[in-house]
């Protein structure tokens, strides 16, 4: 069976190191808001060209954390509207709901799934305060026409980020474009820790001092607190992991996209529809996601011969029980994604002779 992701195999790369960095906390006598952290935070901060990364436990606490600190900083306000692209992870629509501010759901682009400046633009009242763009699959979105919208109505922007580290347009990357960013390190993502772990990066120094007291108990100095804060600590463990992972990313990042590169080229078949994009070195390709109707016949096909797949996601939020309120809009692009994508196996690890097997049954599915 070609696997959809070999977790075990991208980790055992670096296991020695991983392995290392373990030890080197565990000697260290020191588990939370320690050394490990502060040196991640640095890297990870100079890797996306930021002042500040602020360390959490996940990546919907980066995003929750975010929207919850803007409030206390007076910039936002129960009630308020946040633009959302109606087709990401329901994660980018809790971080929203759980600050009592309102989702804008609007339909994406459907070439590339990333948020379309016109709809957005279009959907603006005098209750919007905020864009959150979600750079899915690993795509960045069109952040500098998203800007330009924000500087002239005055509104904040934070990039979801979780599935798109590395990704950049014009060598400026993700986390560095918005006024904040949120990413998350499951497992899974192309920097993945061994564990849950998120981060969020900044520019924004008052913005980031309020972080560091959220994170804590609402606390910059112990049994002193400023705010009714949470525990969403990145630990020692995890961020001397991810320091370690963090120094091979651009490589991985490298080895993905000459996957994705390969399966456009090679991939030639009518009842299949394949991403767009445009250029390679902006892409990271967390996901490839290819769109085809009889999604579940092809799904079969390609389990019975051995290649897993997956479908991200097939359930949009506005169809979700946990939002009952939005069962009824409309969002038709949104919908016909959800029915429709499959994601193949794209990975630093995959072989290219199995990446051939992959192409060559998608071209013989009839």
């Amino acid at each position: 069976m070609i696997p959809f992701l070999d977790l075990k195999k991208v980790n055992a790369q670096y296991q020695q190191e991983l392995k290392g960095a373990c030890s080197r906390v565990i000697d260290s006598g020191w588990y939370i808001m320690g050394k490990e952290l502060e040196a991640f935070e640095t890297e990870f901060a100079d890797y996306c060209g930021t002042k500040f990364a602020i360390g959490v436990a996940n990546g919907l606490d980066a995003l929750t954390l975010t929207l919850r600190a803007w409030k206390e900083l007076g910039k936002l306000q129960a009630g308020d509207e946040v633009i959302v692209p109606a087709n990401t992870y329901i994660a980018s629509i809790l971080a929203i709901t759980e600050n009592d501010l309102v989702p804008i759901l609007v339909e994406p682009n459907i070439d590339t799934y990333n948020l379309c400046p016109k709809v957005v633009s279009s959907a603006i009242t005098d209750k919007t305060k905020a864009i959150l763009p979600v750079h899915l699959y690993g795509l960045i979105s069109p952040m500098p026409e998203l800007m330009a919208i924000a500087d002239e109505y005055d509104l904040l922007v934070l990039e979801d980020c979780a599935q798109s580290h590395g990704a950049q347009i014009n060598g400026k990357k993700c986390g560095n474009w918005g006024h904040a960013a949120g990413f998350s390190f499951y497992p899974g993502k192309n920097l993945g820790a061994l564990g849950d772990a998120g981060a969020i990066t900044t520019n924004d120094l008052e913005l980031a001092d309020t972080l560091r007291a959220l994170r804590n108990y609402g606390s910059h100095k112990k049994y002193e607190n400023l705010f009714k804060g949470v525990n969403s600590r990145l630990d020692e463990m995890q961020a001397a992991m991810l320091r370690v992972k963090l120094s091979y990313l651009d490589v991985e990042t490298h080895q993905r996209r000459a996957v994705a590169s390969k399966y456009k080229n090679e991939i030639d078949n009518p009842l299949i529809t394949l991403p767009q994009w445009d250029n390679d070195k902006e892409h990271a390709f967390h996901l490839f996601v290819i769109k085809v109707n009889e999604r579940e016949r092809l799904q079969k096909f390609l389990s019975e011969r051995g290649v897993n797949v997956l479908v991200h996601y097939p359930i949009p939020p506005h169809k979700q029980k946990a939002y009952a309120e939005y069962n009824k809009v409309n969002l038709p692009i949104t919908d016909s994604i959800h029915q429709s994508v499959l994601s193949l196996p794209i990975s630093p690890v995959i072989t290219s002779p199995d990446v051939s097997k992959v192409i060559k049954l998608l071209n013989e599915f009839s």
